[in-house]
């Protein structure tokens, strides 16, 4: 039997009960995929993140409850705040090696994390998005592509309106969709759907906003935005766009410890 220390973090808030819940497990050494599978999956959260140390990095990976992913911010958020605040790391940076992303940065500034994550920048469409615009319920005015599907929408109402059907996004070329709008007290908001990686709706998305900080800062000719996601618990990222990199900021904290006996 292993007994595996496990937290469960509320990433890209200040308080408990918003943001993003993620659990993170610090390893020796890893656990079989298939354990580590069934512990997403018996967690059922979005992400559950394993992270062994490296030399002066440490190797990270995350799942949901269905798969490996290759990106995960808010996890990935959520490891940097158990090191510094459950482990007593005391550098101001944290290196993570991981297998598809390459090496991920996250800073620290008093009590905002800082992640550097790859830039992804969604192009216009080779498709008819109309499987897409169906499973949304509403029409985008455009819809691009990248990692994920991107539905353009005018005004955060637009937002706040949609409601999916997930059985019809289960059937769409992507693993998630992405809708954005421009923000009413922010530069940007969105939401994510996706239900094929078993998150019906994901309460804050890191990886989404490596593909939504290029296309709003070309768009509002800005490098520095402020976002929100709208969901249920919802969760504010402070976002600066570095051309090839994209930087995305926000606060954390931890809702619980315990251990697991597997």
């Amino acid at each position: 039997m292993n007994r595996v220390t496990i937290y469960q973090v509320d990433a890209f808030s200040s308080e408990l009960f918003s943001g993003n819940p993620a659990a993170v497990c610090p390893l020796k050494n890893w656990l079989s995929d298939e354990l580590m599978q069934s512990i997403a999956k018996e967690n059922n959260l979005s992400e559950t993140a394993f992270f062994i140390p490296n030399g002066d990095k440490y190797d990270l990976r995350w799942f949901t409850p269905k798969t490996e992913i290759e990106l995960c911010g808010h996890a990935t958020l959520a490891t940097a705040h158990v090191l510094w605040s459950e482990m007593g790391f005391h550098d101001r940076m944290i290196a993570f090696n991981t297998l598809h992303a390459g090496i991920l940065e996250v800073s620290r500034e008093k009590d905002i994390l800082t992640m550097n994550f790859p830039s992804l920048e969604p192009k216009e469409a080779d498709h008819d998005f109309a499987e897409e615009a169906a499973g949304l319920g509403a029409r985008p005015s455009s819809f691009l592509a990248c990692n994920y599907g991107m539905a353009i929408f005018e005004s955060e109402q637009d937002i706040i309106d949609i409601v999916p059907d997930l059985n019809l996004l289960k059937r769409s070329r992507y693993d998630g969709i992405i809708v954005t709008a421009p923000g009413n007290s922010v530069d940007f908001v969105s939401r994510f759907f996706g239900p094929k990686l078993g998150i019906n709706e994901d309460p804050v998305t890191g990886g989404a906003h490596c593909e939504l900080i290029p296309y709003w800062a070309k768009r509002l000719n800005k490098r520095n935005m402020v976002a929100r996601q709208l969901s249920s618990r919802g969760g504010e990222l402070y976002c600066a766009y570095q051309g090839d990199r994209v930087l995305m900021g926000g606060k954390a904290v931890t809702y619980l410890r315990g251990e697991l006996l597997v």
